[in-house]
């Protein structure tokens, strides 16, 4: 039987954090979800090894008893990988829960179809069975993700989501960024003798918007203005997220010039009332498609200038 290296499965070192081991397994998970690969053997492989990997490492009884093993492991395959608990020298019943090598024992709570034998021969006895403890443990963490416009995401609301086959309904705060992960518990996978169920953790995917680009609570967007009012000043309505919003052009306006509107960017999630600011660049546009006349008036003006 073949050792599994935990750490390796993570992508993390021997020295990982509880934090790491966390960030790196939803990181992974969500990458090897059966629901974002469907009918993937290798995925559904990979993100099985992953929830192993997960569940011993995240653990302070298995990962100490894991670490000694890896110390040790060398040391019993030089004996031969003897069966029965000794080989060469080497004791395996030190390490071996509910019979050893050879597959899951009786006493797997986890079930062979999820864990690998591996697994099995060292943990198949803890956390349940005859002939273990019935401690209750929290049930799988479940990872999803939901796709809002940026728009959406400026005002928030309620919202529903399909994960697993069941119906979720969560409210959106205003102001939430790209990336960002919220956590509902008990909406994960059911506990284990009487545990809490694990947490369903969404992650927020803002579409990239054509008339806005954000950085943090601010946001920027072009604002076409003729060329004659860039000349002789005016005012101009701009469309922002918050409704309508009329502007004064100063004459002699450059291409690019940018105008600051205070609070009128992005909310600042779970803080109402404040917002950041929006940034207009103003660019000219050209008028096309000239008379006659027009160019002729055009010519008169560069004549004047020179």
């Amino acid at each position: 039987m073949d050792y599994k290296d935990y750490y390796q499965i993570l992508g993390l070192d021997k020295t990982a954090t509880k934090d790491q081991i966390k960030k790196a397994y939803r990181t992974l998970a969500r990458q090897y979800h059966p629901d974002v690969n469907p009918n993937d053997a290798e995925a559904e492989r990979k993100f099985k090894e992953i929830n192993e990997a997960h569940e011993v490492l995240s653990d302070d009884e298995k990962r100490q008893k894991y670490d000694q093993l890896g110390a040790d492991w060398q040391r019993y395959q030089q004996a031969g990988g003897g069966r029965g608990g000794q080989g060469g020298g080497f004791d395996w019943s030190q390490y071996a829960q509910g019979g050893g090598f050879g597959g899951g024992s009786g006493n797997d709570p986890f079930g062979g179809a999820d864990f690998s034998d591996f697994f099995s021969s060292m943990f198949g006895g803890m956390g349940g069975g005859s002939g273990g403890s019935t401690r209750p443990r929290a049930g799988q963490d479940y990872q999803a993700e939901l796709e809002l416009t940026l728009e959406e995401a400026y005002r928030g609301g309620p919202r529903t989501l399909t994960v697993n086959g069941k119906n979720l309904r969560l409210t959106i705060q205003p102001g939430v960024e790209d990336g960002q992960t919220i956590r509902l518990r008990d909406q994960g996978g059911p506990g284990r003798h009487g545990g809490p169920s694990g947490s369903l953790y969404i992650t927020l995917r803002i579409q990239p918007d054509a008339r806005y680009s954000r950085a943090g609570h601010d946001l920027t967007m072009d604002v076409p203005v003729s060329i004659y009012t860039a000349l002789l000043g005016g005012e101009q309505v701009v469309e922002t997220l918050s409704g309508p919003v009329k502007i004064t052009i100063k004459p002699e306006t450059q291409n690019g010039t940018r105008l600051r509107l205070r609070g009128k960017g992005f909310p600042v999630y779970r803080q109402p009332g404040q917002f950041g600011d929006l940034y207009l660049r103003l660019t000219l546009t050209l008028p096309q498609h000239l008379t006659e006349q027009e160019k002729a008036l055009f010519r008169q003006l560069a004549e004047l200038r020179k």
